[in-house]
């Protein structure tokens, strides 16, 4: 049987979100619903069109799928729902999308909803931690007895070993967050406006040594929702369709560690020299690297847009240092990267945020950090998952 040819047969329709914030005292069904209703007016639908829901749940931090179906009156055909975190907001997508495809729904709402700055107990490392609980030591490399007890102390590490073993700095890896901080100061929704510069990074206190706390992500309530339907429906949306035109599922294995990419050597990984070759998602989607116009990735810490820049071509191993520098990944440079200001700048929706931003630069709708022309964009993660969007 030929392989299921994915390319775009499903796309975005309409994408919305809740406001961003710190202990907004609201629950996350409220959250959701602010965040569908806005996606569904995006897309000139009603409630009701709404049949399939694929959800980044997870407790205590997220709204599960049951429960937002039955609060907001949806009547779903189907649904699923995945641990939250931003390694599966592709995945989410992507299932969407052949959801679609297989007549499974007609048009499905992909979100995330969560309060991370409510929580009253650790989620991420420490005693408490449900999350940590979940498998040895954690998700992000946490291994107690080593003292690796959150996630930044597993990006410490990768950052640490990237800078003895390429020569890189902590200033040259500024550059990551004065970007992201100089994209949220055009984005009205962000939560951090004030631009920094590179001796505001410098002079920022340390967290997990290498890693200052301008490399850090926010911690934040909101929510962000996608809408995935079939290319012949989103034609007939209220907004220009955006197409999904490759996919690349997310890998797992001793050779991945979840900060960095094969051949690194943090944690089981064996040593080698990376070399990326023909990713999958370009493969689907009939592009290359230096087709993409504007560049989305997973930013909990800085270091990872460097390892995301690695592992998907578009600069060699140990050259993301010198690619990031003079601008380059800033709107008007060569590769604009996250350009609602990422993780680290506009709020923390585990990258839900990225996706409702990626669509709107394809639509033309981003103001002052409209990236001109923008054609083709990517979602490229340190962790390996991709897709790729064209309008």
């Amino acid at each position: 049987m030929p392989a299921w040819d994915m390319k775009d047969t499903a796309a975005v329709c309409g994408v919305g979100h809740s406001a961003y914030g710190r202990r907004l005292n609201r629950s996350q069904i409220d959250l959701a619903g602010e965040a569908i209703r806005n996606a569904v007016d995006d897309a000139g639908l009603g409630r009701d069109d709404v049949d399939g829901l694929m959800v980044s749940f997870g407790t205590p931090i997220g709204a599960d799928a049951d429960t937002l179906a039955y609060a907001l009156g949806l009547k779903l055909r189907a649904y699923n729902q995945t641990w939250a975190h931003g390694r599966f907001t592709a995945s989410c997508i992507q299932w969407a999308a052949m959801m679609v495809g297989a007549g499974l729904a007609k048009t499905v709402a992909c979100l995330a909803s969560i309060s991370f700055s409510g929580l009253r107990r650790p989620m991420m490392g420490g005693a408490g931690d449900a999350e940590g609980g979940r498998e040895a030591g954690g998700g992000h490399g946490e291994d107690p007895v080593f003292g690796m007890t959150s996630p930044g102390a597993g990006a410490a590490l990768v950052a640490r070993k990237y800078f003895d073993r390429f020569g890189a700095t902590s200033r040259d890896l500024a550059a990551v967050a004065v970007a992201f901080r100089k994209h949220a100061s055009l984005n009205p929704a962000a939560m951090m406006r004030s631009p920094i510069t590179v001796e505001d990074h410098q002079n920022s206190r340390f967290v997990c040594e290498p890693l200052h706390l301008f490399d850090y992500c926010l911690i934040n309530d909101g929510a962000a929702c996608v809408l995935v339907t079939s290319a012949e429906r989103a034609r007939d949306a209220k907004k220009p369709p955006v197409y999904i035109s490759g996919m690349q599922g997310l890998p797992a294995g001793r050779h991945e560690f979840i900060w960095t990419y094969p051949g690194f050597g943090t944690a089981q990984q064996d040593v080698f020299d990376y070399q990326p070759g023909v990713q999958p998602v370009y493969d689907m989607a009939g592009v290359s690297p230096q087709d993409i116009d504007v560049l989305f990735t997973y930013d909990a810490f800085s270091i990872l847009a460097w390892t995301a820049l690695e592992r998907f071509g578009f600069c060699g191993q140990g050259e993301a240092a010198a690619f990031s520098q003079d601008g380059r990944i800033e709107v008007g440079g060569v590769l604009p990267m996250n350009t609602n200001g990422g993780l680290m700048s506009e709020g923390h929706i585990m990258g839900w945020n990225h996706q409702v931003e990626l669509v709107r630069q394809l639509r033309g709708e981003c103001g002052l950090r409209q990236v001109p022309n923008a054609r083709l964009a990517q979602w490229a993660n340190a962790y390996g998952d991709s897709l790729i969007y064209r309008r």
